[in-house]
């Protein structure tokens, strides 16, 4: 069996640095780095990586690192993580940066994000934000009347298509999706009517029934 720490009386403590590698260790560790490499590896360098993103939060402006998450959400956006791809963008929103076409691309996109994962009242939402931003803003307008459709707003869902048929008057999926909304309001008012009708002819039946009892007593 070998012996532990000849010489020194004891044993080497836990994690601590081995005496013929330790001036490497040290410098491994971000604080007594005499100059940063040029790539980072966050999976192997964690503390590092998370000390860069702190320097950068620091170095660049609101707009900057709006742009940088829009661009990390949209990488999770094309993979199809839709839930990091929201958080990427709320984060973007939380700089709060000055350019209005920038936050409304970011509302628009994180719209598309919770459309995916079925939220179409959030998506709703931000489309609403961008649109207010960017009233031309032809995606945000999109996005509003597919979340209606899928809320059967058809009534809100027309008009949100022609908003946008007034942006572009040949985009086409504004003009099928507003003849299927014109298609499935009347659809749906049909229905209402029929059933209308049919409860006031059962309301009839029964004040007839009501009457023929009244005589027959």
């Amino acid at each position: 069996m070998a012996e532990a720490g000849q010489g020194g009386g004891g044993t080497r403590y836990r994690g601590g640095f081995h005496p013929d590698t330790w001036e490497e260790e040290l410098e491994a560790i971000p604080m007594f780095m005499k100059r940063c490499p040029a790539e980072i590896d966050a999976a192997r360098q964690p503390e590092l990586a998370c000390l860069q993103s702190l320097l950068f939060d620091e170095e660049q402006g609101p707009a900057e690192l709006a742009r940088m998450y829009k661009n990390e959400g949209n990488e999770y956006f094309r993979e199809r993580d839709y839930g990091r791809a929201v958080v990427a963008y709320t984060e973007g929103l939380k700089k709060k940066c000055e350019d209005p076409e920038l936050n409304a691309v970011l509302h628009t996109n994180r719209g598309a994000a919770q459309f995916y994962l079925g939220n179409y009242r959030s998506a709703l939402n931000d489309a609403i934000q961008a649109k207010k931003l960017k009233p031309t803003h032809l995606k945000a307008v999109i996005r509003g009347a597919l979340c209606h459709m899928e809320l059967k707003n058809f009534s809100e869902a027309i008009a949100w298509c022609e908003e946008g048929l007034r942006i572009d008057s040949k985009e086409k999926k504004l003009v099928e999706m507003r003849a299927k909304a014109d298609k499935l309001k009347r659809a749906e008012e049909r229905d209402a009517r029929k059933a209308k009708v049919m409860k006031k002819k059962e309301q009839c039946q029964k004040e007839i029934l009501l009457a023929a009892i009244k005589v027959g007593q």
